[in-house]
């Protein structure tokens, strides 16, 4: 007669298996993937290759939402956290921020007052580091640089390198006080020069286009902090 199967070790079998990573991406359209029609923006190209049988990786959860800035990321951070299926309950192992070029534009004029006011930007940018470092590891990646020529974007926002480089410098630093990895985009893609970088955007001079997610995806899955949550 067939020996019964022990079902203490059966269970320990499956308690031993390693359990993927969880890991929420929040953002902005940069997150979305707004753009990239063909593989859906950098965050669902690296979910795909995260998603091979062989090498499994983290799970990711894109929380990306157009035309957000960093008070609606702030604001909506932990319910976000506590609603992704197989978070419920529990909180995810790290999560990754991509947010604020739109706190940087101008409206109505280059002139104009920034979308949101600088010292604003400043308080919710500390409040949702410190919020979301409670919780889990951050990662923050830093937005691409703009092409000025373009704009307006939707006929009244005026986005300018210059204020991109304050944001983004704010951000920077806030990340550098409370040792989050940044990714500073901005500086690697202006440094590649405008025939590399301005030909990786949209028409509308603000979004990357399929090949820019294509670079986007290359700098950041190559980026060490990602390549740790990898493996």
């Amino acid at each position: 007669m067939q020996a019964a199967l022990n079902p203490t070790l059966i269970n320990l079998s499956v308690v031993t298996q390693r359990q993927p990573l969880k890991v929420v991406v929040l953002g902005d359209s940069l997150v979305y993937g707004f753009g990239d029609p063909e593989g859906g923006g950098w965050v669902e190209r690296l979910r795909r290759q995260w998603m091979s049988p062989d090498t499994v990786g983290p799970i990711l959860y894109n929380l990306g939402v157009r035309g957000n800035r960093v008070i609606q990321v702030r604001d909506r951070l932990e319910q976000e956290f506590r609603h992704r299926g197989e978070l419920r309950n529990r909180l995810p192992d790290a999560s990754i921020f991509s947010v604020g070029l739109n706190d940087s534009a101008r409206v109505q004029s280059f002139q104009g007052r920034n979308y949101t006011e600088f010292n604003d930007f400043e308080t919710a940018l500390h409040g949702m580091l410190d919020q979301a470092q409670r919780l889990c590891n951050v990662l923050f990646v830093g937005m691409v640089p703009v092409d000025e020529g373009k704009m307006p974007f939707q006929g009244c926002l005026y986005y300018t390198l210059a204020d991109q480089f304050r944001y983004k410098e704010a951000t920077r630093l806030a990340c550098l006080e409370r040792n989050i990895p940044y990714l500073d985009l901005f500086e690697i893609w202006l440094n590649r020069g405008e025939h590399w970088w301005k030909p990786r955007l949209c028409c509308d001079g603000l979004h990357p286009n399929v090949i820019g997610y294509e670079a986007l995806l290359q700098d950041i899955s190559q980026w060490e902090p990602i390549q740790k949550l990898a493996h």
